[in-house]
This record gives structure tokens, sequence and C-alpha cells, in this order.
């Protein structure tokens, strides 16, 4: 195992998984049975999308993300492509806008209602005509709007501007010719001006997307190369593979020099592919073993020995895919600091699991929270191909501070309060007080909220997901779903009665007292 002092201050060392309880699960869900190395989910605070088995050609589910317990057999799809689907992705500015590739060499760009669906999707927003052969992976750029990569069985990696009005494009804005086999994963840094990808040639390579040039490329004899990874700002590229030995196999590499890796380990002798996530705010990393329950987290650090071992989340349920929910969907009054769905193709199950730092206080945990990226672009797609770069947006999770969800195009779009730049940071030695970027922005939320919290019960917490009420209240599907629903119903109502006979009281107070002041003043 990785070396790790018996004693080392963390605010993460003693982090646990927490799986949901069965009924905050999605139940009845025929996640599908290809055997392509990806996700086959993905996760945005309104939606959950899941790429499911079905006969002739290929479809996903989208469930509203309240929307737990058994789905119904004849939910309906989104379902245009005429293959199997391999990849799907959220938009990380959008959350109604989802992409996906498919073995029939496309890639559509899809619009999802703000309501539950009640028919199948077939008509993409957009489609992606450019790949000679099977479209296996897609990435939306991290920090402009409406730039798409997809890689394919062509051995190309196509740029795509979203931003024009064609629904069928068949020319990328770019072509990314520089690769002899296929691509087996792919990564932007934080500001999206380099990529890094893993091939089936055994080699990493850092490119330029813009310039098409390699700038970095690296292999190294006894690490067979599955998956890459930007561990953020750090100057790092993390990867899973296998050993000489078929042991799975983890190493960290410089990003500036890939002839050795900086740290290389062998975790175990299984077959199952190691999917690694990278929390850039905590600087944690998770390990997800595909068709293993196990998901290993560290802790990485600028200074040897760079990977520190936490924990391990164990269950004896092996996952095929996995889904991440993003930093503004988390549940911060739980010190949740990450969540991930796991697909359960045996017993047709979602499970989402929570990453929890245990924390006696109630009240929002600032240090281990601190400013994460938001939900708004930091470029537009032309600024980017001419050559800008841009860090994300970023914003505070402490409740009340602010939007931190995505809108979409249809809705209209309150500014972001206190946005600020990542590169703007940088002259100031990388660093900014969370208290300075949320003065400001409490001091104006307090005046935006003020007459809105008078009028709300204390009591009662406020729920807010982007104005979609069918989101929080899914309707009942069993009989005792529905009695319980009647129930707090009936609660509902007569608290509010109560509440008004109180108001009531107060009135006949207040007139009281206006009454004796006024025959006061005239005996006066």
């Amino acid at each position: 195992m990785s070396w790790h002092p018996q004693y080392r201050s963390s605010k993460f060392r003693h982090v646990y998984g927490k799986p949901a309880s069965k009924d905050k699960c999605y139940d009845c869900v025929p996640i599908t049975l290809n055997v392509h190395d990806n996700h086959f989910c993905a996760v945005n605070p309104c939606f959950l999308a899941v790429v499911t088995e079905c006969a002739g050609g290929g479809a996903f589910l989208v469930i509203p993300i309240k929307q737990t317990g058994k789905l119904d057999p004849h939910y309906p799809q989104v379902c245009g492509h005429k293959g199997n689907v391999l990849d799907i992705k959220w938009n990380p500015f959008n959350d109604f806008v989802i992409a996906s590739c498919s073995e029939d060499a496309t890639v559509k760009i899809w619009d999802i209602p703000n309501q539950l669906l009640k028919r199948n999707i077939t008509t993409p927003k957009k489609e992606l005509l450019g790949h000679a052969r099977r479209v296996g992976l897609i990435e939306w750029h991290p920090t402009a709007y409406n730039i798409l990569f997809s890689s394919g069985y062509d051995y190309k990696i196509m740029i795509w501007n979203l931003d024009v009005k064609d629904t069928v494009l068949s020319k990328p804005v770019k072509i990314l010719d520089v690769h002899k086999d296929v691509v087996l994963s792919m990564s932007f840094n934080t500001d999206g001006s380099l990529l890094a990808t893993a091939c089936r040639d055994k080699k990493i390579r850092v490119i330029d997307p813009r310039a098409g040039t390699v700038l970095q490329e690296g292999s190294y004899k006894s690490h067979k190369v599955n998956k890459v990874l930007f561990l953020g700002n750090m100057e790092k590229l993390f990867s899973t593979g296998t050993s000489w030995w078929n042991n799975r196999q983890i190493a960290l590499w410089d990003q500036n020099d890939l002839s050795v890796p900086l740290l290389e380990e062998d975790l175990d002798g299984s077959s199952g592919l190691l999917f690694p996530v990278y929390d850039s705010d905590t600087h944690m990393l998770y390990v997800v073993g595909k068709g293993d329950g196990n998901i290993r987290y560290y802790e990485i650090s600028p200074e040897k020995p760079y990977l520190n071992y936490l924990m391990e989340y164990r269950s004896h349920l092996p996952q095929k895919g996995i889904g991440m929910m993003p930093k503004r969907g988390l549940d911060v009054a739980a010190c949740e600091i990450f969540r991930f769905y796991k697909l359960i193709p045996t017993k047709s199950l979602v499970e989402p699991i929570s990453m929890i730092v245990p924390r006696r206080s109630e009240s929002y945990q600032e240090d281990i929270y601190p400013l994460t990226a938001a939900a708004q672009p930091a470029l537009t797609a032309q600024e980017w191909l001419n050559g800008i770069n841009k860090g994300p947006l970023l914003v505070s999770l402490r409740p009340g501070s602010g939007a931190v969800n995505s809108l979409p195009q249809f809705l209209e779009r309150e500014p972001l309060v206190q946005a600020v730049d990542l590169s703007k940071q940088q002259g100031g030695g990388g660093r900014l007080s969370l208290e300075d970027v949320q003065k400001p922005r409490e001091m104006e939320d307090g005046r935006k909220w003020q007459n809105v919290k008078e009028n709300l019960p204390t009591d009662e917490p406020m729920c807010v997901s982007n104005g979609l009420d069918i989101f929080e209240c899914p309707p009942p599907k069993t009989e005792n779903e529905l009695l319980q629903m009647y129930y707090l119903q009936q609660e509902e109502i007569r608290r509010l009665r109560a509440l008004i006979i109180q108001r009531d009281v107060q009135i006949k107070q207040l007139e009281l007292e206006i009454k004796n002041f006024s025959m006061a003043r005239g005996n006066y």
C-alpha cells in the first residue's frame, strides 16, 4: 500500500462512505449490459441519466433526481441512436442539456424538458456527424460554453463548437490526429488549456488542443495505462492500468516529464478497470473499481509521498459504472463532500453513496467547503477558440450565499453574485480568503432575502430546485405512499390553520393597541 505516516494530521482522515437507504435508491432500472469501459451514468442536481439495455438501437433514461424508488417499466427514454450508447455527459453549465455518443458513429445533443417525461425523446437538438467509426468518449470543456470533445475508434479527437444555429454539424472546428490507436481516456486541466489522453498503444500524451500538438508523450514498460486524470493545478497526472503480471496498478506522473512515474503501486489482482475521480477542492482522489464494490480514497499532497491513503469503502455489491454529483448538488448540512451513484446491474439498482466528514456541529463547515466551480462559464466558445485561457468561476456553497445552480437557456438567468475568476488569483499567490469573497455577497443576499424570510415559517426548510416543483415532490406510486402523502397534506393544512389563527390574534392585538393609542392621544 501507499506509504503513509502512522499519525498524520488531516481533516479528511475519518471520511466514510454512507450508502443511501432503500427508499432513496433508484430501483428497477434496466442498466446496460454493454462491456465498454465507461461510466454509463451522468448526474447533475436535477437529473440522473443512465444508459439502459434496449432492443434495436441505443437509449438512456433521464430520471428526476428526487424521484427515487421503483421505476415504472414503461418510463420514457431518450432513444434517437441507431446503435448502443457508449457515453453520456451533462453540460456543466446547463442542467437541461446532455450529450451522448454511440456505436452509430454520431454524437447527439439533447434538450431535456423541465417536467416529467411523458413520451420518448427521439429528436435531438443537434447531431454531430464527423467520425468514421463508433464514438466511445465525449467531454465538455470545463470553462468554455458549448465546446465539446469527442473521440472515436477512427483514432481521432474532434472539437465541436455548438454555438451555431445548424442542427446537423458535419465539420468540427479542429481534428486532433495524433494517436495511433483507440483513445481510452480524456482529461482536461483546470482551465481547459491542456488535454491528457490515455491510448491503447500504452502511451500517455499531453496535448495542446487548439494547436493540435503533443507537448509530452511517455509510456512505462511496467505500466499499461487505461485511464488518465489531471490533478487540478498540481501539474501532475494520475493514471490507472495494469502491470506486467496483470495486477491492477496506479501511477503518478509529472505532467512536464512523462519518462518515469513519480510513484507506481500495485493494488490487487482483480481484472476490473479502475476509474479515477479527483476532487480539486479537497485534494481527495477516489479510485473506483469496476466489477467490485470498493472505493479507495486518498489525499494528494504536493510533496512526497504525494499519495496518502485514507480509507476504503467496501460493499459486496459489484458496480458496473459510476456517476458523480457536482459539488453544488451536495448536502452541506450533513457534511457531505462527495456523492457517487453506483450502478448495480445484478439488482437493477442505482445506489447513491455519500462521502461524509464526521462533525458534531450542525453549522456550515467552512474549512471543508472551499470555493468551488460555478455553473456559469468563464468563456464563450469563440473566446476559447481564439486562444484565451481562463480558470473556472468560483462560488461558495454556504446556504444563502447566492445561486450555484445552472439555469436552462429558456429561463431568465440571474447574474452570478460575486463570482470569482481563478485566473485573477494567480497574481496574488493563488490563494483567496473565503471571508473576503463572502462578505459582500452575504450583505447583498441579506437584503435580497430579508423580505422573503419574514413571510416563511422558521421551522420549515426552503427548497430551491430551479423552480421544478415536481422534482421536490414526485407523484406517489403505491397506495401506502398515497396515504402517507394524504396524511402529510392534512398535517400541513392543520399547521397552516394554526398559523392563520395566530396571525388573526396578532392582528386583533395590533388593532386594540392602535385603538387604545388613539383614545389616549384624544384624552391627552
